[in-house]
């Protein structure tokens, strides 16, 4: 015999005015510091500080990139960035129309990227460019937010990756 349910259960008190806002607050803040971590990071990467745009990702992180498959680790992670765009003059990394999904401290985001990098500065109106979508995962740690993992498609492309970089694997 099943027990008999209690006629007047006890409600689940609503959140309160304060709750709520402070919960929308909290959202607002790690959507922002999600947006600025991936500009912090992707700016150190076209002036080359290596260290800070690696601070940026989680130790077991992966990156999953076409022509390079996918590389494990932090340290993995560096040093296949580094060879690849290492040798171009300049770099510019912009990263378009993000938008993340925070759920206590784990999160995802997506965004574009458009790429472009000079090998031979004496040719700069002919520079390697690639664009595609960003998809990513986040967690938080002591330190703040951490990137997980990064997917990143290649949609289209323009120019010569004179360098092989991103074309060979």
């Amino acid at each position: 015999m099943s027990p008999t349910p209690n006629p007047n259960p006890t409600p689940t008190p609503a959140p309160s005015p304060d709750d709520a806002l402070a919960s929308r607050l909290q959202r607002l803040e790690d959507k922002e510091s999600l947006r600025a971590l991936m500009i912090h990071g992707w700016r150190a990467l076209d002036r080359r500080d290596w260290r800070t745009w690696i601070e940026c990702w989680a130790e077991d992180a992966v990156l999953e990139f076409g022509p390079w498959k996918q590389v494990h680790g932090r340290e993995a992670v560096l040093a296949k960035v580094v060879a690849a765009e290492a040798p171009y003059t300049s770099m510019q990394h912009h990263i378009l129309n993000m938008d993340f999904q925070v759920r206590g401290d784990r999160a995802t985001g997506v965004g574009y990227m458009w790429f472009v990098a000079v090998a031979d500065p004496g040719r700069t109106a002919s520079p390697y460019a690639m664009g595609g979508p960003y998809d990513w995962d986040f967690a938080r740690d002591a330190g703040g937010w951490r990137l997980t993992r990064q997917r990143l498609g290649v949609w289209w492309t323009s120019g010569e990756d004179a360098l092989g970089s991103f074309t060979n694997p």
